[in-house]
């Protein structure tokens, strides 16, 4: 019945949004580690009288979250073949309750600077890897489901770092004591997790009630990338010709003999290469770069403390998911055109146009002081980011046929998790600079 989807189709959205919770949570939090970091490591270096040690806390978040991803981007096939879909998910997302847990515990324990932040970087590591996995394992579920579904599940993914900024917002203005605000703010995630696994749970059950023929298919259509068939559908809201109630129809695709795996990059390499630029952009200066600007309204207290989580993550994430909903009206430049690279290589202007924001100590000369410019170059760099992967992602299956779109996808995957990685290893370089 329609209430039944309309449930199937919430949970598919809380799916999303659950997959993304540990990158968001981690990343917003960037001042609370920075903050318990800098000011243990003052403690010990007054009594040795050393200079503070810069933990470079951003950068090694940002690429020890993206490690994990390229690798089993890479090994997927594998870990997927082995391990039944509903362990795997049970699974990391028990992990993610474990990990936030721990961090949220972590809050009131007292310990050298050196040791949290092993424990700290130890945790977004192994939160990262079970992230990849739960990643991996809920496209290919959603992959299943009519092409609607695959859009709700991207919208929970943009929507997390909205939810993660939020709860930090809500956090500041407690006015609670810091490590209260601290352990609340960690302790949501943990919560949202356990909603997470309660939705997955219930999922099946709605499923069979509600007769939905697709859940039923072979476990060889759970492959990690189903999910990229329906990208054009996503974007365009069109049907492809192969496709049938959102998965391909098998007796159709395996006529057509699949093309090698090259002879697909050859055909796709411009929008691979595109999408790794869009993302080696955004993450060599987000967060690392924007989350040291600072306010040019230094008295002002209160907005001093919202600055950060309201013009870095709260425009960053509201923009980015605006930016990836655009395409569903316009689609500019088209995917012949020479002008689609040139956007997306015109992108690298906001790492120079970042950096000469306010930033805090920074060796560059300061062009961009007010807030105001600072809120508008980030709303256009976030808009861009998700406007531009978006149609990089839908382009790529368009321009294969059909039965070689889920090659297409998980090219496209492996290099949108490449640009990532390039990013966050160049953000070390950057942060350097400024």
């Amino acid at each position: 019945g329609i209430h039944g989807n309309q449930v199937v189709a919430f949970i598919i959205f809380i799916l999303g949004l659950g997959t993304m919770l540990p990158w968001n949570f981690f990343i917003t939090a960037s001042q609370y580690f920075k903050g318990r970091l800098g000011a243990s490591s003052n403690i010990t270096n007054s009594s040795s009288g050393g200079a503070t040690k810069d933990y470079n806390y951003d950068s090694w978040m940002a690429l020890l979250s993206q490690l994990p991803l390229l690798l089993f981007t890479l090994l997927n096939s594998f870990v997927y073949q082995w391990v039944q879909e509903r362990i795997r998910v049970a699974f990391s997302l028990l992990a993610f309750f474990f990990f936030f847990s721990l961090t949220a515990g972590l809050v009131q324990v007292d310990m050298e600077p050196d040791t949290f932040f092993s424990i700290t970087m130890a945790t977004i590591f192994f939160i990262n890897v079970c992230s990849a996995v739960l990643q991996g394992s809920l496209f290919g579920v959603v992959g299943l489901f009519p092409p609607r579904y695959s859009t709700l599940f991207m919208s929970g993914q943009g929507l997390a770092g909205i939810f993660a900024a939020l709860a930090m917002f809500c956090s500041i203005l407690s006015n609670a004591d810091e490590r209260l605000a601290a352990l609340a703010y960690f302790i949501t995630p943990c919560v949202a997790t356990l909603g997470t696994l309660l939705c997955y749970m219930l999922l099946p059950h709605l499923v069979r009630t509600h007769n939905t023929d697709s859940w039923n298919l072979p476990v060889s259509h759970l492959g990690f990338f189903g999910f990229f068939d329906n990208m054009i559908c996503f974007v365009l809201g069109r049907n492809l010709p192969l496709e049938a109630n959102g998965k391909l129809d098998t007796k159709l695709a395996e006529g057509q003999e699949r093309s090698s795996v090259f002879a697909v990059f050859k055909k796709i390499w411009v929008m691979a290469l595109c999408v790794t630029c869009v993302f080696a952009v955004t993450l060599s200066v987000f967060p690392v770069i924007t989350v040291r600007v600072q306010t040019v309204y230094e008295e002002n207290v209160s907005w001093k403390k919202v600055f950060t989580c309201v013009c870095c993550f709260i425009v960053f994430n509201l923009m980015d998911l605006v930016g990836r909903g655009a395409p569903s009206l316009v689609m500019w430049p088209s995917k012949e055109s020479r002008l689609f690279p040139v956007a997306v290589l015109s992108r690298l202007v906001f790492i120079p146009l970042l950096m000469l924001c306010n930033v805090e100590k920074s060796r560059l000369p300061v062009i961009f002081r007010h807030d105001f410019a600072f809120i508008t170059i980030m709303a256009l760099f976030s808009f861009s980011n998700g406007y531009l992967a978006t149609l990089c992602m839908s382009y790529a299956p368009q321009l294969v046929r059909c039965k070689d779109c889920e090659t297409a996808g998980s090219l496209m995957t492996f290099f949108l998790v490449l640009g990532l990685a390039i990013g966050a290893s160049f953000s070390f370089l950057l942060g350097k600079l400024v």
